[in-house]
């Protein structure tokens, strides 16, 4: 249960419109490290672990189908070559092993032209699609917490705008996130089935880099603009909370993948199941990073507005805040 200040909507308040100038000078004056420890503050009383941990569950449940889906579909249309590629970057991503168990997977997909391949292929891309448009919603009840809405949007606006989410957002995100995690071993594997050169490989090397960024930037702001129950303000008033929310994804899963590699018995330990493991940890990062990043951009907006503490007052430290409490001030139990 959130206990932090509800954060006002700075489009409400008199004066010019907000600039970011202005989003910056408020970032000076409040200062940088500041700003981030009562960020942190709030995105931990705002239940962001929480919230954070269920995202990272349906964001896992989405990928796993989504994967087994791309290659069946490329089969389904007779690209085999393709779907060769698919599987190559797979098992070559996958830790330890779990090389074993994703081939027997991606070998064993529908036959081309089958009936069977098809309903495969739909009922993949179907429960992917499902299981990203839960995220996003569970993605909002978080964002909401953090920001003090106490409530989501109906249900049938919260999921529809999360399905719109997914398709958008979800598709950006995906992509930059498969050019800058899998870009390597995919690049490998094209070189491999359809015999690249060596100056193609290095164009795909050097332009991978940006464009997957671009695509993580563009995703991560329509998050921030869109999932939250509350009428934003100006995209340079999200961006630093975007920036935070990029840079922390990037080194989690660079120190995971350090970890996932280099930790003695890790692969010992969950044998075949390094790659699911591996996926839940990589997508609880996620999940961090994001709420984070809206943690902080909330903060800032709270600051410009005045209200510079992230928690509901608490006069008798009991835990409950006195909003709430029936007999606030009262000594603590």
């Amino acid at each position: 249960m959130s206990s932090v200040r509800v954060v006002p909507e700075t489009e409400l308040m008199s004066g010019e419109e907000l600039s970011a100038d202005d989003a910056w000078h408020t970032v000076r004056r409040y200062g940088l490290g500041h700003l981030l420890a009562t960020a942190f503050v709030r995105f931990r009383y705002g239940d962001g672990f929480s919230h954070a941990r269920a995202f990272a569950l349906q964001l896992a449940l989405a990928a796993v189908p989504l994967v087994i889906a791309g290659a069946g579909l490329a089969s389904a249309l007779g690209v085999e070559s393709f779907a060769e590629v698919v599987a190559r970057t797979v098992v070559a991503i996958s830790p330890g092993s779990s090389d074993s168990l994703l081939s027997e997977v991606l070998d064993g997909r529908p036959d081309e032209g089958s009936e069977r391949a098809e309903v495969v292929v739909v009922l993949g891309l179907a429960t992917a699609f499902a299981a990203a448009t839960s995220a996003f919603a569970q993605l909002e009840r978080g964002a909401n917490r953090i920001y003090g809405t106490k409530r989501d949007r109906q249900a049938l606006r919260k999921y529809g705008r999360a399905a719109v989410l997914t398709a958008t957002a979800g598709v950006a995100m995906a992509f930059g996130l498969l050019l800058i995690v899998a870009g390597e071993p995919f690049g490998e594997a094209m070189e491999q089935v359809y015999h690249w050169g060596d100056g193609a490989e290095e164009v795909w090397d050097a332009l991978r880099w940006p464009i997957g960024l671009a695509a993580l930037v563009v995703a991560v702001t329509l998050l921030f603009r869109h999932a939250p129950r509350r009428r934003q303000p100006g995209l340079s008033w999200l961006a630093v909370g975007a920036a935070v929310t990029v840079l922390a994804w990037l080194a989690g899963s660079g120190l995971l993948a350090l970890y996932v590699v280099a930790a003695a018995g890790f692969d010992d330990t969950y044998g075949p199941l390094t790659a699911v493991m591996a996926l839940l940890l990589w997508a609880n990062v996620t999940g961090i990073a994001l709420l984070a990043g809206l943690a902080l951009a909330a903060q800032l907006e709270a600051v410009r507005a005045g209200r510079p503490d992230p928690l509901l007052p608490d006069s008798d430290d009991d835990g409950i805040p006195d909003e709430l409490d029936e007999h606030p001030g009262s000594p603590a139990r």
